[in-house]
């Protein structure tokens, strides 16, 4: 059977699942998946975020600290020295991708970059980095595209577009729905009695890490914009971070202003059908796929740095994209949705369907059709494939 590995630097526990998707639809086309992993460095393990795959072969990365960066040096396991192709991420600090560039370069396996084509919170877009980086991207046989808005990326910077798969990043939305399901109409009374929120409120719903890039700011300001257009609007505050200080002294002269702390699960999910409208002015990330899931449509700012999974929101349809930057416009449009009960509900509807297309099962089905195409392509697999199981 020809052998694909697939290299991250550490093993998120968010990306568990889709490696076991992935794994058993390349087995059913004949393709056995080697996942080798690292592990955090000392400044990310405080994060608490990585997994274990009993599947998975771990090696021992070598880290240089480096103008506050750590850059990586992840060794390729024997067991990987007949991969057909070797799937990495495209980062600039993984020093060993450089290696295997070269070696790909003398011969060596097929190489493909799994990425966002550029660095989405970058301020200096045309500095030396992003510079670099697009150097490299070319020098690769295949693309996995986090988004559509990745893939056109790659293609603007010469990469053929034949040779690139989009993978539309997901997370596992399935047990978010299971939650919200397990909620009955008793569980929202009874939390919104809690909470002193009164039926018919309008409630909205910012659930992320609190730091700069989220305009934590523009959600106060905008917050008490709305409560003075709306006398019962609430806004639930799900998470922590660097700036909860900030909310948490604007809550004490805000009684409409809960501050929730981190949630999971079934509580998470209690909240977000407490909610009508999701909040978060700044940074949109894969948090988007959540508020489709929980068909609370979510309204941000155009201008604020996003990740690539904003290319899934699409203004007026499932959300809001501002486009200008003041408060007083970003709580105006937020009040729009909930005085207007059609255009709420078409949005509601709108999220229910994109949550079908970002899905795990979706993003394994293409990352698995992707990996074939490039193998037939190559002459590595004798005849197409299906990857479907």
């Amino acid at each position: 059977m020809i052998k694909v590995a697939i290299v991250q630097y550490r093993l998120l526990h968010y990306r568990l699942q889709l490696f076991e998707l992935l794994r058993s639809r390349l087995n059913s086309a004949g393709v056995e998946l080697q996942l080798i992993h690292g592990q955090a460095s000392m400044t990310e393990r405080s994060r608490n975020d990585e997994g274990k795959l009993a599947w998975a072969i771990p090696v021992r990365n070598l880290f240089l600290r480096l103008n506050g960066k750590d850059l990586v040096w992840q060794p390729l396991p024997a067991a990987a020295s007949d991969a057909a192709l070797v799937v990495v991420m495209q980062e600039n600090r993984l020093l060993s991708n450089y290696w295997l560039q070269l070696r790909r370069a003398l011969g060596g396996p097929r190489m493909a970059f799994w990425g966002h084509g550029r660095n989405y919170q970058s301020t200096a877009p045309s500095g030396l980095r992003e510079s670099w980086k697009t150097w490299w991207l070319r020098r690769v046989d295949w693309w996995f595209a986090y988004t559509d808005g990745s893939r056109r990326y790659v293609v603007r910077h010469g990469f053929p577009d034949d040779r690139i798969t989009t993978l539309n990043n997901a997370i596992d939305g399935s047990g978010f729905e299971r939650d919200l399901l397990s909620i009955t109409p008793e569980d929202v009374e009874r939390a919104a009695a809690d909470l002193g929120i009164d039926a018919g409120s309008q409630v909205a719903i910012y659930c992320g890490s609190i730091y700069a890039e989220k305009r934590i700011g523009v959600l106060l300001e905008s917050a008490d914009l709305l409560r003075q257009q709306l006398p019962d609007f609430h806004l639930l505050v799900v998470g922590e971070g660097p700036q909860s200080g900030l909310m948490k002294t604007a809550a004490v002269t805000r009684p409409w202003l809960h501050m929730l702390g981190p949630r999971k699960g079934r509580d998470k999910a209690l909240f977000y059908k407490l909610a009508q409208v999701m909040l978060n002015p700044g940074l949109v990330g894969l948090h988007v796929v959540d508020a489709f899931v929980a068909q609370t449509p979510l309204v941000t700012q155009m201008s604020a740095l996003h990740s690539p999974e904003y290319d899934y929101l699409v203004d007026g349809k499932n959300g809001r994209a501002v486009a200008d930057d003041s408060a007083q416009a970003y709580a105006d449009a937020v009040a729009r949705i909930f005085v207007t009960p059609g255009e709420l509900a078409a949005m509601r509807a709108q999220c229910a369907a994109d949550a079908k297309n970002y899905t795990l099962e979706n993003m394994a089905a293409n990352f698995a059709d992707g990996i074939v195409a490039c193998l037939v392509r190559d002459g590595l697999l004798k005849q197409q494939s299906e990857a479907h199981a």
